[in-house]
């Protein structure tokens, strides 16, 4: 048996104990007839949506790692749904990050691959949507559909900050930083960002609400941004509210403080800097799951939490970072790039030790928050929207989700032109590189992508081609102008 599948087996069932032995109030209230989800369902709860950059799907406890220390993110998936088959709507940073705020892929809004544009404003976003319903909203942490600072010049992208796009408040970098003293260069590092030493990217990279920010800015990244996040949900804990907390782990430069290290004290030095820093930022996780419940708003609260793509190239190659076998990593449109670790929690309203392979993606978050916080009128019908609503999948009133997904990853300059498609259980890629192949897999059967079926299955792959350029093309004339007002 693969050594990632016993241990998703056995982390399946420690999920399915700890929400046996953790929930039983949930569970009396399910039990009686009077007292139902639905019934309890507040109309305006508050949303939390997670984010780690670059955590491969096999880099977490509840996909079976046993090694790497995550108990606050397995509380969450004990507590809540476990997401068996979640994928990022690209295989790297900025595309996947439009896709969760807009619900619609990375080629319609013309975020193709990394620096390489900003959020247009013309796409409608959650914030915007649940502020119309008086929610208070705030962003936290890696930004990187835009830059932050309204200066800064580059010959990529341009100045679109979280304020342009919804948010209240915003405490934001461009985008990534070490993730230990995160306005420091570190020891060893010697590529892009700065001299080691030296200040990262030539200064501070954090923006507060328009401001450098200078103060409360070293040790752990994950803990420099939830002491923002803390203080905003604690001012609004009597009002709706949205908190968008995007961490920079673990993203290249992955630098963990000593006493997370030492947690590992028998893996070697990059995997003790990857698994310290996902550590601290589960010790994060577990400390606004805890303010929630000492204020009292978890049961009005959903919490979303995914990474934004697999891990990246060279972690994932020299078996640093896992992909839980998946084949592929960041940068390709293989399932080791585009699938990613996920889960939901809202106690009273997901039921404890859910866990779901519907293959979901980071576009459905926008329909989903907009039915639980809106309803379903909320959503411009002349704006084409890519996801569905999940709350019917959580809840376990179906079972599975009858729709096509599609991925792309586009740098034209560089030769990379990657496309992907799901239809079914079958799988179209064409290879994120210069001269890429197509290929073409049937992931009921063969789920790590190890059996190209192109030459065998001619119908199957015009089928599922024609299905491709469609829903590109779709894309395209969304890019170009069609769902916005000139």
């Amino acid at each position: 048996m693969n050594t990632m599948n016993h241990s998703l087996i056995v982390s399946t069932l420690s999920v399915v104990l700890f929400a046996l032995a953790t929930s039983l109030s949930v569970c009396a209230a399910d039990e009686n007839p009077e007292s139902t989800a639905d019934s309890a369902l507040p109309s305006t709860p508050n949303v939390i949506m997670l984010m780690s950059d670059d955590q491969g799907w096999g880099d977490v406890g509840f996909n079976g790692n046993e090694v790497l220390q995550t108990p606050n993110l397995d509380g969450m998936a004990a507590s809540g749904v476990r997401f068996e088959r979640f994928y990022a709507a690209a295989p790297l940073c900025s595309p996947t990050r439009g896709s969760c705020l807009t619900g619609r892929y990375p080629f319609r809004y013309g975020i193709l691959a990394a620096h390489t544009g900003g959020m247009r404003v013309g796409e409608t976003t959650i914030p915007e949507m649940l502020k119309k319903k008086d929610y208070r909203t705030a962003f936290f942490g890696k930004w990187h559909v835009g830059w932050v600072k309204a200066d800064e010049v580059s010959t990529r992208g341009f100045y679109s900050p979280p304020s342009h796009h919804g948010f209240d408040e915003y405490f934001a970098t461009t985008s990534a930083v070490p993730t230990w003293n995160p306005t420091v260069t570190p020891q060893g590092w010697d590529s892009w960002g700065g001299e080691e030493g030296e200040p990262w990217k030539g200064g501070f990279p954090y923006v507060q609400n328009g401001v450098e920010a200078k103060e409360n800015l070293d040790g752990d990244d994950s803990r420099v941004i939830m002491d923002r996040v803390i203080p905003f949900v604690e001012a609004n804990k009597d009002q709706p509210f949205l908190a968008t907390v995007w961490f920079h782990t673990p993203h290249e430069p992955v630098v963990a403080g000593e006493e997370y290290k030492k947690l590992y004290p028998k893996s070697g030095k990059a995997r003790q800097n990857l698994y310290g820093c996902i550590t601290a930022m589960d010790e994060q996780i577990g400390r606004l799951r805890a303010k929630l419940r000492e204020l009292g708003i978890e049961k009005r609260t959903i919490v979303f939490f995914c990474s934004d793509n697999g891990p990246a190239d060279g972690l994932a190659k020299k078996g640093v970072a896992s992909t839980g076998g998946f084949h592929g990593h960041k940068h390709t449109m293989y399932d080791g790039g585009l699938l990613v670790p996920a889960c939901a929690e809202w106690p009273g309203v997901i039921p404890p030790g859910t866990s779901t392979d519907a293959r979901c993606s980071t576009v459905d978050y926008l329909p989903t928050i907009a039915g639980i916080c809106l309803g379903d009128s909320a959503i411009k019908k002349s704006l084409p929207i890519d996801g569905v609503d999940l709350m019917p999948l959580m809840t376990g009133k179906v079972d599975m989700l009858d729709r096509d997904l599609f991925f792309g990853y586009r740098r034209l300059v560089q030769g990379i032109d990657g496309k992907a498609i799901i239809s079914g259980d079958w799988k179209l890629l064409q290879e994120a590189k210069k001269g890429g192949k197509t290929r073409l897999y049937d992931l009921s059967k063969d789920p790590y992508e190890e059996n190209d079926l192109s030459a065998a299955s001619p119908e199957r792959l015009s089928v599922l081609s024609q299905k491709l350029a469609e829903i590109e093309a779709s894309c395209q004339r969304s890019r170009d102008g069609a769902d916005y007002r000139y």
